[in-house]
């Protein structure tokens, strides 16, 4: 893994607070707006409501209808409007209310956001910021649910990341406000207010860089690699599986473009075997690119076969059947059996 270096961001006042997920994105944001007059922040509900999920809660009434904007129902425009306010000067951010919703605003994402940098020879910078809370759990209708991010990864011109933790969410958040480059932050919206994630933050401390994937617990018999929610599901795998006498490395890959495979290639050479886990629909994927890079650069270290535990291929189901459709503690049991077995 790299070596961290010292963002230039500056930490709210409260140097180390207790917090979850979603307070911690809302910590971000508003000590993002302190430190910058031009970040503004725009979308459905955002201001007087707070967002759907209360991650922007509390910042219009404190920075003005100026700065936190309650849009329209069109995310073309909520888009549209952001590339405007960059070109201008301004640092957006974007809240896209439901991941299912980004599909209006996904021609001036992927036409626009990620082409201008390079379409102007780098005269012009596009640092915005894309919030889109994804992932299933929520037990939501049709279009609340989905996990479209490698779509938005194969995209050259656009960053995406993926928080797990309150850490990440507040960095990644400081980070991702103050890069140049547009960044998408697929933030797991069934873990923002969980009670067993709180975690303390320390508001002045030295982060990773945003774009390195980190291991959060060492292991040997195989590895687990992960990112947004499906990392918690490999952590309680692999606390399962140490009852057992298994030891797993568990690496939360948080960048998903660019990748950050270094440490996963670390670890498979001494695992010999890897499981990558995550909810979105299997064919086409991120964790297809993962099981094809890791036999290129390591295919005389596996032991097994690259194996997968994902979402099937198929539409999201309806919230009575959410629960056999995602990844979860027995499923990833299971492939480590299989894998093991090999």
């Amino acid at each position: 893994m790299a070596a961290p270096v010292k963002s230039k961001v500056d930490g709210a006042a409260g140097a180390v607070q207790n917090l979850t997920i979603g307070k911690a994105i809302n910590l971000a944001l508003r000590s993002a707006m302190e430190a910058d007059d031009k970040v503004i922040i725009l979308g459905e509900d955002v201001g007087k409501l707070g967002g759907v999920f209360r991650i922007t809660d509390g910042l219009q009434k404190d920075f003005g209808e100026q700065r936190v904007l309650d849009t329209p129902l069109a995310e073309s425009g909520i888009i549209g409007t952001a590339v405007g306010l960059a070109v201008r000067g301004f640092r957006p951010v974007c809240e896209i209310q439901f991941e299912g919703f980004i599909f209006p605003g996904f021609d001036q994402i992927v036409s626009q956001v990620a082409k201008l940098h390079y379409r102007t020879q780098g005269r012009v910078k596009v640092p915005i910021v894309i919030r889109v809370p994804f992932g299933g759990g929520i037990g939501a209708v049709e279009h609340h649910s989905e996990s479209p991010e490698s779509l938005f990864a194969h995209v050259a011109g656009l960053k995406v990341v993926s928080c797990s933790n309150a850490v990440d969410a507040y960095w990644m958040t400081r980070q991702a406000i103050e890069s140049d480059d547009p960044v998408l932050l697929f933030e797991p919206k069934r873990l923002y207010h969980s009670g067993n994630l709180r975690t303390e933050v320390d508001t002045t401390a030295t982060p990773d860089p945003l774009h390195v994937s980190r291991v959060v617990r060492p292991g040997d018999a195989a590895t687990l690699v992960a990112y947004g929610p499906s990392v918690k599901v490999c952590l309680d795998a692999a606390t399962a599986a140490q009852e057992e006498g298994t030891s797993l490395e568990v690496i939360d890959l948080r960048t998903l473009s660019p990748l950050d495979l270094d440490p996963v290639f670390e670890s498979v050479r001494r695992t010999g075997r890897l499981i990558a886990v995550s909810e979105a629909p299997s064919e086409s994927s991120l964790t297809s690119e993962i099981a094809m890079r890791v036999q290129q650069e390591c295919f005389y270290s596996l032991e097994a076969p690259v194996l997968r535990v994902t979402g099937f291929d198929t539409p999201y189901p309806p919230a009575k059947l959410e629960e056999d459709y995602l990844p979860d503690l027995d499923r990833v049991l299971h492939t480590v059996d299989r894998s093991l077995a090999w």
